[in-house]
């Protein structure tokens, strides 16, 4: 029972990615998604929370207008549209469940709330 990110990869300041979080043993439409990132040296940081029902979705503000979450729940996954990628966007991606609350709240969101985390995937943008 875990989620996994997927569709990291390198690209281009000012390009795009799409990631993908996926449920394995259990149905992902029932929980809160959240998505982290880590950068090296630094701490776990929260980007962005997506609700289960209630339909909200909170973005940390230095991804606001750039990245987008969407939920397809038929095919179990969430994901991640990340635009116009800066340097500074460059980490580990992650998404966990939000187990504290059924449904998001606006961030700042504690690492610490959250389960089920998966290995994550590498984001490098870069020219």
């Amino acid at each position: 029972v875990q989620l996994q990110a997927s569709g990291g990869g390198l690209v281009q300041p000012g390009g795009s990615l799409r990631l993908s979080c996926t449920a394995s043993g259990f149905t992902l439409d029932t929980y809160a998604i959240g998505w982290f990132r880590q950068a090296p040296g630094k701490e776990r940081e929260w980007v962005s929370c997506l609700s289960s029902s209630d339909g909200n979705i909170y973005y940390a503000d230095s991804v606001k207008g750039r990245f987008t979450g969407t939920r397809e729940n038929g095919k179990n996954t969430v994901y991640l549209q990340m635009n116009s990628l800066k340097p500074e966007d460059t980490a580990v991606y992650y998404c966990a469940a939000y187990i504290a609350y059924s449904e998001c709240l606006d961030g700042p969101l504690d690492a610490g709330h959250f389960g089920l985390w998966g290995q994550g995937t590498q984001v490098t943008v870069s020219s």
